[in-house]
């Protein structure tokens, strides 16, 4: 799995690059070997009241499914990540159970 980090409006750190790495190893876990590559791309929003918000994109290339996107927003930039990471998480699991499904009825359909 290749990760690549794009950060933009915020301070990039080694620290924020090994979070996003070892949480991303966390939510995709057994998926691990049909993701081929991930881009996570973290900013600095300016909010409507002065605050400053944090975005986190996060598209998965999935063997052979194609792509899968998400985005969250939230004041904590971390609390962004963990939502994003778990999302697309389910996203790719659903995936995967519909692919199996279909292929089970494919079975009892040339048996």
């Amino acid at each position: 799995m290749r990760v690549v980090l794009r950060v933009r409006n915020t301070d990039p750190t080694e620290a924020l690059s090994d979070y996003i790495d070892r949480r991303l190893g966390i939510a995709f876990g057994r998926l691990e070997e049909q993701v081929d590559h991930v881009r996570v791309k973290v900013s600095g929003l300016n909010g409507p009241r002065g605050g400053t918000r944090k975005s986190c994109r996060i598209s998965v290339s999935l063997r052979p499914f194609g792509r899968v996107a998400v985005q969250e927003t939230d004041l904590d930039l971390h609390s962004a990540i963990d939502r994003a990471a778990n999302r697309v998480a389910r996203l790719l699991s659903q995936r995967l159970e519909k692919a199996k499904a279909l292929g089970r009825e494919a079975e009892k359909a040339a048996a």
